[in-house]
C-alpha cells in the first residue's frame, strides 16, 4: 500500500509558495505586515499556528482570502 505524502503546513506553504518565489525574507514580511519576526520564524518552522490577526494580515499583503492561511 502507498504512504500519502503527508499535508504540508501552512508554514511550509508561507515559505516555499509564496516567500521564496517572491523572494521576500521572513524578516521582510514581518516588517511589512506589522508583526515580530519570530512570529513568521516559528510559523515557518511549524512551531506556531496562524492566528485570525495573522492570517488577516497575511492575506492583504498577499491579496488572498484570510480563510486560505487558517
Amino acid at each position: 500500500m502507498a504512504r500519502e505524502a503527508p499535508l504540508a503546513t501552512p508554514g511550509e506553504i508561507l515559505h516555499e509558495e509564496w516567500l521564496k518565489p517572491m523572494g521576500i525574507s521572513q524578516y521582510a514580511l514581518a516588517k511589512a505586515i506589522g508583526v515580530p519576526p519570530r512570529r513568521i520564524n516559528e510559523i515557518v518552522l511549524g512551531k506556531r499556528a496562524i492566528t485570525a490577526d495573522t492570517a488577516v494580515r497575511l492575506a492583504v499583503y498577499f491579496g488572498t482570502d484570510a480563510r486560505s492561511w487558517m
